[in-house]
């Protein structure tokens, strides 16, 4: 995702949805439209009270989890 980061960022501010990790509860997974059927995905993982950017990819399918946004 290198020269990407723009598209990361969106998909953290303004994501299309958001899924629950189903190993582990406290990684979400930030999605982000940008052409058809091709998504960004950004995995970020909420410890502390804050938050950290753990890895993040283009994707043509939005993976299973809980969807929590929007419901």
């Amino acid at each position: 995702m290198s020269g990407r980061e723009l598209s990361v960022k969106a998909a953290l501010e303004n994501p299309d949805e958001i899924r629950q990790s189903r190993s582990d509860p406290r990684v979400f997974l930030f999605y982000k439209a940008e052409q058809s059927q091709r998504w960004v995905c950004a995995v970020a993982r909420e410890e502390g009270g804050s938050g950290f950017l753990i890895t993040a990819y283009p994707t043509d399918a939005i993976k299973e989890g809980v969807k929590v946004w929007p419901k």
